[in-house]
């Protein structure tokens, strides 16, 4: 294969789901920028939203990574079955690591603005926000992974390609999506709207 042929596969392959990756980026903007009120209602949560999604991509991308490499080693076919034990090992590990990864972003983010001495809710209301916001957006960011990368598979796609681009975009949209469900949630248990 010469070098032309294999640009041309690799551009065919990546420039959809990058053209998606800068739609989704543009519409989570769009949906951050209108959560002003939330923004004034808890204190700390523009400096959360950055880790939050951080961590969507760098958890999730790494799954997608798995599955991808199990698929091209033959460990698991492109389908899911009962069978798949790695599969759904590696499923609840992001799970657990995005659920995990959240709540450290919360916690840290309450101390670092704590020890500025900046205002900032409090820590159960932060802790509130980012295990709701990583429970659903977890539980999306894995269905689309594994849905996309078993698909990519069979349709004659290399899942890598497709991994980064979607994860990031799936991670932005679900994240700032459930991050606004997520504080509307909280602020209505806890009484504040």
């Amino acid at each position: 294969m010469s070098v032309r042929e294999v640009a041309v596969e690799a551009y065919r392959e990546a420039l959809p789901a990058l053209g998606a990756s800068l739609l989704g980026g543009l519409l989570a903007g769009v949906v951050l920028g209108g959560m002003r009120a939330e923004l004034r209602a808890v204190p700390g949560l523009l400096v959360l939203v950055p880790a939050l999604l951080a961590t969507r991509g760098n958890v999730y991308g790494s799954l997608g990574a798995r599955i991808a490499t199990a698929l091209h080693q033959g460990f698991i076919e492109p389908r899911v079955t009962e069978a798949d034990r790695r599969l759904y090992a590696a499923v609840a590990a992001a799970l657990g690591n995005g659920i995990l990864a959240s709540l450290f972003a919360a916690t840290m983010a309450f101390l670092v603005l704590t020890l500025l001495g900046w205002d900032v809710a409090g820590l159960a209301t932060l802790l509130g926000i980012a295990l709701v916001a990583g429970l659903l957006s977890g539980i999306v960011l894995t269905a689309v992974v594994v849905t996309v990368v078993f698909a990519g598979y069979r349709r004659g796609y290399n899942p890598d390609t497709l991994v980064g681009p979607v994860v990031t975009t799936t991670g932005d949209v679900f994240g700032i999506l459930f991050l606004l469900v997520a504080v509307r949630t909280v602020l209505f248990v806890g009484g504040v709207v």
